[in-house]
């Protein structure tokens, strides 16, 4: 049996929280997981910084979407202030494999870095 990490699991709850509906539609709430250096390249290849990912994914809710599922999440400490996470979604049948550093800060475990990459079921 894996033994729990706490680190891993800090940052596996931060990530879920960035996933859900409510929290993605709080600027506030949703700012307060990121790192304050944070940076992104999305699936789309676009390259994001805090305040731009910020803006852009609280601004634009859709109640109508389906929720963004998960699969395969797991998670290695790096170091002490470091978690690495890897994962899938599923948003209205958009896949991306997922990738995460979260760093440990002062405040908690803050997102440092994300990358998403597309990819289709065979």
């Amino acid at each position: 049996m894996t033994e729990r990490n706490p680190a891993v699991d800090a940052a596996i709850d931060g990530e879920l929280h960035l996933l859900d509906p409510e929290v993605r539609a709080s600027p506030e709430l949703f700012g307060a997981l990121l790192h304050p250096e944070f940076t992104e390249v999305g699936a789309s290849g676009r390259r994001w910084d805090r305040a731009s990912i910020v803006r852009v994914l609280t601004a634009r809710p859709d109640p109508g979407a389906s929720p963004t599922t998960t699969s395969g999440m797991r998670g290695v400490q790096l170091a002490d202030d470091l978690v690495h996470l890897t994962f899938d979604t599923d948003r209205n049948g958009r896949k991306a494999h997922r990738s995460s550093l979260w760093r440990r800060t002062d405040d908690g475990w803050r997102l440092w870095y994300h990358q998403g990459t597309p990819y289709e079921q065979e």
